[in-house]
């Protein structure tokens, strides 16, 4: 990992942020149920990412242990997508966006235990003002509180995964690495339709997509996943786990302003509501600012 991360790969991080700042919206779009639409995004990334991984002449051997390994990771990224599009559904896709604020703080907490290193302060500092500022939110959209639990939950997920993909990047490339992730996501998401189709948790929404929702599966598979995750597990070369959860809480800004534009007085919230992700929006900034100066490796 570098100390000092290029300013090319900083703007890049942010473009990344940018995309997964869009799935939220990608969500609502599509008429599927989340559980279907999170089967339909890993099967069409699972597939995408052998194209790449085939052309680009690259080895898909990673050995049986890691192979299993990679694919549990993908049941937690199944279960965070099920979760984040849920919340999305049930309240706004604002809403979604500011609960994964959390992300920080979970893996604040989650990252020194998987490595043995003791916890920093300034990371837990900073998470705690990312969730004061989720406080803020809610303290004025507070009737959203089933979404938010969802999100946070997602979060915490999205905390772990981030982590132990910082761990496997070390040895394998990111594509190989997203590619068997695919494939435990779409494993794991296949037995969740099914025992949510079972016992009817998926409610009155239909599991095969219509024809308008296809090209946003299709951009969710593709340009949300195979291209921004892979980049995105690419970037923990350079970034440690918690530099990249802590930019991806600027996904509430990015997020909402995408989301005000496509559904416009829909998404429109309370002054609460942008007090809040400006809160979270300052920890992100400081950050980079304040690691510098303390000189802790990045």
């Amino acid at each position: 990992m570098s100390a000092t991360p290029r300013l090319s790969s900083y703007l890049q991080l942010h473009f990344l942020v940018l995309i997964w700042g869009f799935t939220a919206i990608l969500g609502l779009l599509v008429s599927v149920a989340p559980t279907a639409l999170v089967l339909y995004r890993t099967a069409f990334a699972a597939l995408g990412l052998a194209v790449v991984v085939y052309f680009q002449k690259k080895s898909f051997r990673v050995g049986k242990r890691q192979a299993v390994l990679l694919m549990l990771v993908g049941f937690l990224l199944a279960t965070h997508w099920i979760l984040f599009f849920a919340s999305a559904r049930i309240s706004t896709a604002s809403v979604c966006l500011a609960g994964m604020s959390t992300t920080s703080l979970w893996t604040s907490l989650v990252e020194p235990l998987y490595t043995r290193q003791r916890v920093r302060p300034l990371e837990v500092v900073l998470g705690l003002v990312a969730v004061a500022g989720l406080y803020i939110v809610f303290r004025f959209e507070f009737d959203h509180a089933l979404g938010l639990l969802l999100a946070v939950g997602s979060a915490f997920l999205a905390a772990l995964f981030t982590v132990a993909n910082s761990h496997f990047v070390k040895k394998h490339d990111a594509f190989v690495i997203t590619f068997y992730e695919m494939i435990g996501a779409s494993a794991c998401s296949l037995v969740i339709v099914v025992i949510f189709q079972k016992y009817n948790f998926n409610g009155d929404l239909p599991l095969w997509p219509q024809a308008s929702d296809w090209p946003w599966i299709l951009i969710l598979a593709w340009v949300c996943t195979v291209y921004a995750y892979s980049m995105g597990t690419q970037l923990m070369r350079e970034f440690s786990a918690y530099m990249v959860n802590l930019t991806v809480n600027l996904e509430p800004v990015y997020g909402i302003a995408l989301a005000f534009l496509i559904f416009g007085e829909r998404e429109r919230m309370t002054t609460g509501f942008y007090l809040g992700t400006l809160v979270i929006l300052l920890a992100v900034l400081a950050y980079p600012i304040l690691l510098r100066r303390q000189k802790i490796p990045g």
